[in-house]
């Protein structure tokens, strides 16, 4: 199967699950951030400081979506990547729901909320991009060892 064809079938199979398996699957704080738009506490995260090679994947459906090779400390107190994996793993909504425009990041595959994204920081990256990603939105999966 194609990683296209495989996006798809993840895509497919979270968009037909209801609130209710929604609840079942996840813990009430990934519920609260994933489902909800919640945010974690700053500096709470077990991905904050982690310097752990590997792909950052939705923890709600599995879609890979970062590679620890774009991650940066910005001390903001959420884990912070330049850019996604590839631009189709992500979508953007406009957010001013605090009392502030800001782009909000979600999976493309199951819509669940990851973080906000933000530009012109000043940041020393390729991008000048800060995608502040919560924790609890994602899965490390380290890379196998000696790869």
């Amino acid at each position: 199967m194609s990683e296209n064809s495989t996006n798809e079938a993840v895509s497919a199979q979270s968009a037909a699950r209801t609130d209710a398996q929604w609840r079942e699957m996840l813990s009430p704080t990934e519920y609260q951030v994933l489902r909800q738009g919640g945010t974690e506490r700053p500096f709470t995260g077990e991905y904050v400081d982690t310097e752990t090679t590997g792909v950052y994947e939705c923890r709600a459906c599995g879609a890979e979506l970062f590679r620890s090779t774009t991650k940066f400390h910005s001390n903001c107190g959420w884990p912070s990547f330049f850019e996604p994996l590839a631009e189709d793993r992500v979508r953007y909504i406009e957010d001013s729901s605090m009392g502030m425009k800001r782009v909000e990041v979600r999976c493309a595959a199951c819509d669940s909320h990851m973080g906000h994204v933000f530009e012109g920081e000043g940041f020393n990256t390729p991008t000048d991009l800060r995608y502040c990603i919560n924790s609890v939105s994602m899965r490390l999966v380290p890379d196998a060892q000696g790869e």
